[in-house]
């Protein structure tokens, strides 16, 4: 007795949960072809807002290799910063980066960013031999840190939207579409990947109980101070416009896993529309994991963001995550 599929089974109902979201996207906005060019000149070296970037390049190909074919569409509101951005913070990845790579949907995605936070493994070997614009950390900034980098280095390269995957190939990067679509539409500033559409079907796709009881409490607690009606706050899989990014003071976070949270307790301060779609997820030994210490700590700041936030509000406290700054705002570490 137990939770787990075998996986021949796990695969089929992970195959028709993403097959039937992506369906229903495509036959709800009708198609068009777009082309859109790829990626910049290989092989800089820079300094992105304040963390030592030992390594930034990118593939010199001109012609554009991933033909953008309709579940997006041509929409005329988005003009300038129209390019679509995957961004992968990595650390230890080799694994699965060029697992969760090949599932990231070519006809929808410009450009994929990898920031390699220092590894220790051969995951820069791996990143090198792959289409990617890849950067590499001198030393290691934490998640939130890395995430920093994502960001900056995204809207530098002309995103109009901007999806955060983590490359340890645990969330599907099929569904990256969909998201990418509910933002172009205007339905909401902010999409989140929710893991957990039904109990047993996180519990049977590998989630351990515990994460799951735990994620189901603070995330309830969550809504109800938010005001938010959320799925889950803890996803690796968000997609946000460019709108957010500009107004969000995100370099005043955390260097740390608390990031997360304080980027959407922002959001909702700064009037932005969350919402989340389903996202299948995978759990096995090679998918990134946090320890319960680790978990128990960053549950204590995620509240502790929201007593600052609720400070702020009413006047008390002047906290700088919460006034609009965007990124050119200070960088702060691991408060």
């Amino acid at each position: 007795m137990g939770f787990a599929l075998g996986p021949e089974r796990l695969s089929r109902r992970f195959d028709h949960h993403v097959d039937a979201c992506n369906g229903f996207a495509r036959h709800a906005f009708e198609p068009s072809l777009r082309q859109g060019a790829l990626y910049g000149p290989a092989g800089d070296r820079t300094e992105i807002q304040g963390h030592g970037v030992g390594e930034c390049s990118s593939p010199d190909d001109s012609p554009p290799r991933f033909p953008r074919f309709g579940l997006l569409g041509h929409n005329p509101r988005v003009t300038q910063n129209d390019r679509v951005i995957v961004v992968m913070p990595a650390y230890n990845a080799a694994n699965t980066l060029e697992r969760i790579y090949n599932d990231v949907p070519k006809d929808v995605v410009d450009e994929i960013i990898v920031v390699d936070d220092c590894s220790k493994d051969n995951t820069a070997e791996i990143a090198r031999r792959l289409p990617v614009t890849y950067i590499r950390h001198e030393k290691n900034t934490g998640y939130g840190g890395n995430q920093k980098t994502c960001y900056t280095e995204a809207l530098k390269r002309g995103a109009g939207a901007v999806v955060m995957l983590h490359a340890d190939y645990q969330y599907d990067g099929r569904m990256i579409g969909p998201a990418v679509h509910i933002l172009k539409l205007g339905i909401c500033d902010v999409v989140l990947g929710n893991r957990i559409r039904t109990r047993r079907e996180a519990l049977e796709g590998g989630m351990p109980p515990v994460k799951y009881l735990s994620n189901r409490g603070l995330t309830l607690l969550e809504n109800l101070l938010s005001g938010q009606n959320l799925g889950e706050w803890h996803s690796g899989f968000r997609a946000y416009s460019r709108r957010v990014l500009e107004t969000v003071p995100f370099m005043e976070n955390s260097d740390n896993f608390v990031f997360d949270s304080q980027f959407l307790v922002q959001s909702v301060h700064f009037g932005f529309k969350i919402g989340d779609i389903p996202v299948p997820v995978r759990y096995f030994d090679e998918a990134s994991s946090i320890s319960i210490r680790a978990s128990t700590r960053y549950a204590f700041h995620t509240l502790a963001t929201f007593a600052q936030w609720y400070g702020h509000r009413v006047g008390v406290l002047n906290v700088p995550r919460f006034r609009r700054g965007g990124p050119a705002a200070r960088p702060a570490s691991q408060g």
